[in-house]
C-alpha cells in the first residue's frame, strides 16, 4: 500500500471513530436529559348526547362539526303527547352524529358524541422504570402524526395512579404457574399548546419530555 492510500485509510478510520464517539455522546445526552416515547395518543374530554325519553326524534339541529355549548337544546323527542328537549352536556364540537329526524329512540340512547377540541391533550404511556424521573410541570416537545411537519409544546399535567394493565380486559395470568416479568406502563397526561386544526382525537403522537 503506497503512502497516499495509507493516509486516506487512516483518515477514514479516524472519521469512523469520531462518528461513533459523537453518536454515543448524542444518545447518552438524549437518555440523560429526555424521556421519549412513540406510545402516545391525542385525546379530548368527551360527552355523549343522549335521548332523555323514548319516542320519535321530532327535531335534530346538529351534525358533525357543529359547535355546541353546555345545555344547548339540539333536538326534541316526541312521545305523541309532548316533546322532551334533547340537550348538549358540555361546551364542545360534535365529532360523531348517529341520529336522524323521525328516528325511533330509546331513553338513554346515544345520539351523538361531543368533544372539547379547544383543550385536547396527550396521553403518553411511560415505562415504570422511568417514572421516577417525571414530574408535573416538565416541558414536553410533541409531534403528531396527523401534522408531522409541525412541532407543538406541552407540559406534564398529571401522572397516572395505576398501570395500564390494571384496567386490562384480560389480566396477565399464567395457567402453568410460571411467571415472566413484564415492564408496566403508566399513563401520563400532557397538555398540547395551540394544536392545529389537523390534530384530532385518536391520532398517534411522539413526545420528548425534558428532565
Amino acid at each position: 500500500m503506497n503512502r497516499s492510500r495509507l493516509i486516506i485509510a487512516n483518515v477514514i478510520g479516524i472519521l469512523v471513530i469520531c462518528f461513533f464517539i459523537a453518536a454515543g455522546a448524542y444518545f447518552y445526552y438524549e437518555k440523560v436529559n429526555f424521556i421519549k416515547t412513540e406510545d402516545a395518543v391525542v385525546e379530548a374530554d368527551m360527552m355523549p348526547v343522549i335521548a332523555p325519553a323514548p319516542g320519535v326524534l321530532s327535531s335534530w339541529n346538529i351534525q358533525e362539526g357543529t359547535d355546541v355549548s353546555d345545555k344547548n337544546i339540539v333536538g326534541g323527542v316526541s312521545d305523541g303527547t309532548k316533546v322532551v328537549p334533547v340537550s348538549s352536556r358540555m361546551n364542545g364540537k360534535i365529532i360523531k352524529n348517529d341520529a336522524r329526524v323521525n328516528q325511533l329512540v330509546q331513553a338513554g340512547q346515544v345520539l351523538a358524541q361531543e368533544a372539547d377540541m379547544d383543550h385536547m391533550y396527550i396521553v403518553a404511556n411511560i415505562k415504570e422504570t422511568r417514572l421516577k424521573d417525571i414530574k408535573v410541570g416538565q416541558s414536553v416537545d410533541i409531534t403528531v402524526d396527523g401534522d408531522s411537519s409541525a412541532k407543538f409544546e406541552g407540559v406534564v399535567k398529571q401522572i397516572g395512579f395505576a398501570t395500564n394493565s390494571v384496567f386490562s380486559v384480560l389480566p396477565q395470568q399464567s395457567s402453568t404457574g410460571s411467571y415472566t416479568k413484564v415492564t408496566q406502563k403508566i399513563p401520563v397526561k400532557i397538555s398540547i399548546n395551540q394544536a392545529s386544526a389537523r390534530v384530532l382525537p385518536g391520532m398517534n403522537a411522539e413526545v420528548k419530555i425534558s428532565l
